[in-house]
């Protein structure tokens, strides 16, 4: 892929996306997350993308894609409005811009839709990308993935100020 001085682009998820997105979950699993990760967490968390259910998963929600040259390079899953199911953005196009677009894009549709806040499980490399974002932790995880433990941390980020802090305009 390589670095691209064109902007990313963004668009919907297509089903016959589901191969390329799952690359783009193993390779950013495998290549960005040896810092805060085990080679066997790391092993056991990109096998997900192996699961036949991978492919429905990102169907099932609001799945956003990112592409560089017309290539998928990101892509971001919103499950129930409020929820930010998977969000993974290939080795290659990190620090181009792609996870912001897709994660901007979210944000603005889910306030469209009436969502009062977003959530996300974030996994310890992506804290400081959700914490520049304004998203608050809320609690540690421990998730079993096959043999292994991941360690996350539920984050949320208020869309809209609660009713009794709105003031009369």
């Amino acid at each position: 892929m390589g670095q691209s001085s064109q902007r990313p682009g963004l668009r919907p998820f297509l089903p016959a996306d589901g191969p390329v997105l799952a690359e783009i979950f193993q390779a950013s699993v495998e290549e960005l997350t040896g810092e805060d990760y085990s080679e066997g967490q790391q092993e056991a968390w990109a096998a997900v993308a192996e699961d036949e259910a991978f492919p429905q998963r990102l169907a099932k929600g609001l799945t956003l894609v990112a592409t560089l040259e017309g290539q998928p390079v990101g892509f971001i899953v919103l499950q129930d409005n409020e929820l930010i199911d998977l969000f993974y953005v290939h080795p290659d196009a990190a620090g181009q811009g792609v996870g912001t677009l897709l994660y901007d894009a979210v944000e603005k549709l889910a306030g469209a839709r009436g969502a009062k806040r977003l959530v996300a499980d974030v996994s310890d490399n992506a804290r400081l990308f959700f914490d520049q974002r304004g998203f608050q932790p809320q609690r540690r995880n421990t998730m079993p993935l096959g043999d292994e433990w991941l360690g996350t941390t539920t984050m949320e980020k208020r869309l809209t100020a609660p009713e009794d802090e709105r003031r009369p305009s």
